[in-house]
């Protein structure tokens, strides 16, 4: 069954555009009824550093469950059957770092950004810039993937076709994210983020247990006849049954799983989130939240994927779309009618639009914070001038992401998000852990570590065969991938704690010991600097 004539058959009902036109009226209303309670900095960025643990667990969720992970995860297991497991493992992984390393010293030393962290015990202003660059690049790579994978699932969604109606949604929706963004900053994310994460778990949930029910509650026969209907036996549940075997190959799932594994902890939207709890106790808390309804879903994905297998057979599935991104939405038409496939098709939507808000809003922060607040205005920014510019730099990053969206329509989206990723684990995380747990860092250090691992990650994403020199590639009528790989993780990430150690053993500057044991001790037992901020 091809999937454009299966969107299209069920997206000109009425009831399709009024879920649609429901959810974009919502979602303005919140940022209207918000936007007087984001008039501080505090208030805009972290909203106010007051939010309970479980809702920020529950935002938390939101923000990091994007397209790639509901679409493109369940979509790889059907095709690959049990070579699709890790995807399920890494954002386990993810988080069980973001708790064992990052979540309360990060709280502890932490405003907003990263800079705020290392600007403790390291010159602020140059780390402050390098760290806003990279999270501006990280943003700008996320938030053009999100978008044109929002055109591309919102255009048929709503009945319309063609490359006009993808660019025109990509455009009302880049629009849709700065109204409401910018109006109501970290308030009115949370509230998207939270709605998108409770649609998301019931809808999936209830898409796995009608799986389940098909095939008697058992998971054997699920297994068994997703194996039947594979093509290739019981290898689709042994290792390699759909891999070319290729050493480039395993080397880019490798370089990939790495990124995805340790990306997450250097995601600058992830770690604001860190802040906008009252301790370090709610912190790691809000991580526990999340890792627990990331497990939750990874195990539904893994059903999902495993049922498009044995409901759908991989011809079905491939039949609109290659890569198999689109195998949950026909898993709920298959299953549920057209009814439950519309359902499917907005919890798509929320999500796209959910994880869009948090990344915009992070890198706003960190043009107002990093850029303008220490680098511009040395220090001396105030709090409206703080906020004003965060807005400003909502519409100018908005507007860029569009624009790029709109340029990119050929990107691969699972690329697009995946270099986000690789960027993010190169660029950030050297850094921020040896930040927090090597005393000999230094400035030079930092600043290496950071362009560094930015400017290896983004120049091997560059001369790699998803932008040139293949059919798939941005540009396929030009070849300049000199290096092998799509994802550059397995040699910018090692690069980066490289040059971090370079920088701070070479450079001229030497630590502080002083303010590395001030440092240390606010890392351990924090502070009282943002309750008396907050009072």
């Amino acid at each position: 069954m091809n999937t454009a004539s299966v969107l299209a058959r069920t997206t000109h009902t009425g009831l399709v555009i009024t879920v649609f036109a429901v959810f974009v009226v919502a979602v303005v209303l919140i940022s209207l009824l918000d936007a007087s309670q984001s008039d501080t900095p505090r208030r805009f960025f972290v909203s106010g550093g007051r939010l309970s643990s479980a809702r920020n667990g529950i935002a938390m969720f939101g923000d990091f469950i994007s397209a790639a992970t509901l679409l493109g995860t369940p979509g790889l297991i059907a095709l690959a059957g049990f070579d699709g497991i890790p995807y399920l493992l890494g954002p386990i992984v993810a988080w069980a770092v973001i708790l064992l390393l990052i979540a309360e010293p990060y709280h502890n030393t932490g405003r907003y950004t990263v800079g705020d962290v290392l600007a403790h015990h390291l010159r602020p202003r140059p780390v402050h810039l390098a760290l806003g660059v990279a999270t501006l690049v990280i943003s700008l790579f996320y938030l053009t993937a999100q978008l044109v994978g929002a055109g591309a699932l919102a255009a048929p969604l709503l009945g319309i076709t063609g490359a006009v109606a993808q660019h025109f949604m990509m455009l009302f929706l880049g629009i849709l994210m700065i109204i409401y963004v910018a109006l109501s900053g970290m308030q009115g994310a949370t509230l998207v983020q939270c709605f998108k994460a409770a649609f998301l778990m019931v809808a999936s949930a209830y898409l796995a247990l009608l799986v389940l029910a098909k095939f008697g509650w058992n998971p054997s026969d699920l297994l068994e006849a997703a194996a039947h209907r594979s093509g290739v036996g019981e290898h689709f549940l042994a290792p390699g049954a759909r891999s070319p075997g290729g050493d480039a190959d395993t080397l880019d799932s490798l370089s990939l799983q790495l990124g995805a594994v340790l990306g997450a902890a250097g995601l600058p939207h992830l770690l604001l989130r860190l802040c906008v709890v009252s301790d370090a106790r709610a912190a790691r808390r809000s991580v526990q939240w999340t890792a627990v309804l990331t497990c939750v879903f990874c195990l539904i994905a893994g059903v999902l994927g495993f049922g498009a297998a044995a409901v759908l057979g991989p011809e079905a599935i491939t039949s609109g779309n290659s890569s198999g991104n689109t195998a949950t939405l026909l898993l709920g038409g298959s299953l549920g009618g057209s009814l439950l496939l519309t359902v499917m098709s907005c919890v798509a939507f929320a999500t796209i639009l959910a994880v869009v808000a948090g990344v915009a809003l992070a890198a706003a922060t960190s043009v107002a914070h990093d850029i303008y607040g220490v680098v511009i205005r040395k220090g001396r920014a105030t709090d409206s001038q703080e906020v004003r510019v965060a807005r400003v730099s909502v519409v100018l990053i908005g507007c860029a992401a569009t624009a790029l969206s709109l340029w990119a329509t050929r990107l691969n989206v699972s690329f697009a998000a995946g270099l986000a990723f690789a960027v993010a684990a190169s660029a950030i995380l050297p850094a921020l852990l040896y930040g927090l747990y090597w005393r000999g860092f230094t400035t030079t250090g930092a600043v290496w570590s950071v362009y560094g691992g930015l400017i290896c990650s983004v120049s091997l994403a560059v001369f790699s065969p998803a932008v040139s020199g293949t059919p798939s590639a941005l540009f396929p009528d030009m070849d300049f991938a000199v290096f092998p790989l799509k994802y550059p993780s397995i040699v910018s990430i090692p690069l980066a704690f490289l040059l971090g150690w370079l920088g701070s053993v070479l450079g001229r500057d030497k630590p502080h010991p002083a303010a590395r044991s001030a440092f240390e001790l606010r890392m351990l037992a924090g502070s009282d600097v943002e309750a008396a901020e907050a009072s």
